[in-house]
């Protein structure tokens, strides 16, 4: 019996053909494989509130910018910032105090310069008052000219609270004064908190000789300001104080509270605070506001 025709070269061309469409098959698979899965609808979520997180944070740091060192954003308390090395500025301040009977105004003209990044000196060129008795005339009398050292510790800004040490010396015709502050402060982004512990030791009479009055005086001091944008600040200022007469009885506690602003354009600076007394003290004032004018060159 003889075996049938088989056309071999046939089969083997389908068979190759075969061989070849299974072999890009898998590599289509292959390939396939290769990309990511497409993302869910939990990872599109998260990656929308990475970007709206990354977007918000642009624009809070876009808001709060750098104070500039030396510009004044309390007028009853010190922050723990100094001018820097060679930076010079001007500082006018006026006080404006209400009693019962009387009225008074005091002034301080005094110059800042930055001897190295971290140690400022002030001077006071001169500090006099302008005082006005109810139906009485008014009087002007110079009090003391001298001079402040502020040491910082730590930046603020770089590190997470700032602190500093100030010294003060005045003299004057009929005192003399001694003052010792030491300075905190913490930022919290736009809020800046500051708190001044000051000890006080004053010497008054009818001249340098005879300086027969003797006190001492305890002061803590608390401010917290908001930038609301890099030209305006808002806040509000405390002032605790107790005076020791000779350094051997206690005086009467004086507590005031009040709100703060602060601007700022170009060079210049002003920061205003109005306080109110929230004890009793009749021989304290009433009120008392506080403008602070500033330019730095």
């Amino acid at each position: 019996m003889e075996s049938p025709d088989i056309d071999l070269s046939k089969n083997n061309y389908v068979a190759a053909k075969y061989d070849l469409h299974l072999r890009r098959s898998r590599n289509k698979i292959c390939l396939l494989s290769s990309y990511p899965p497409p993302p869910t609808s939990q990872a599109k979520h998260n990656q929308m509130n990475k970007t709206l997180l990354l977007l918000a944070t642009a624009f809070c740091a876009g808001l709060v910018t750098p104070v500039q060192a030396g510009e004044r954003r309390f007028v009853y308390s010190y922050e723990t910032t100094t001018q820097p090395k060679g930076m010079r500025e001007y500082e006018q301040w006026m006080t404006w105090k209400s009693y019962d009977n009387k009225q008074r105004f005091d002034f301080r003209h005094e110059f800042e310069y930055g001897i190295t990044d971290s140690l400022q000196l002030g001077i006071y060129l001169a500090d006099w008052r302008y005082e006005k008795v109810d139906g009485k005339g008014g009087k002007a009398d110079y009090k003391a000219s001298g001079f402040e050292l502020i040491y910082q510790l730590i930046d603020p800004n770089k590190s997470p609270f700032g602190s500093a040490l100030y010294g003060e010396v005045l003299v004057g015709d009929q005192k003399v004064e001694l003052e010792a502050k030491f300075l905190l402060q913490k930022n919290f982004g736009p809020l800046a908190v500051v708190y001044n512990a000051v000890l006080e030791a004053e010497w008054e009479g009818e001249s340098l000789d005879n300086l027969d009055e003797n006190v001492g005086v305890w002061e803590n001091t608390l401010g917290l300001s908001y930038q609301v944008n890099p030209r305006f600040f808002v806040g509000v200022e405390a002032l605790h104080e107790v005076e020791f007469p000779d350094w051997s009885s206690v005086g009467d506690h004086v507590v005031y509270v009040g709100p703060n602003i602060s601007l700022r354009k170009g060079n210049t600076f002003v920061t205003i605070a109005g306080l109110f007394q929230v004890t009793d003290v009749a021989s304290e004032p009433n009120s008392q506001l506080r403008v602070l004018f500033g330019i730095h060159f």
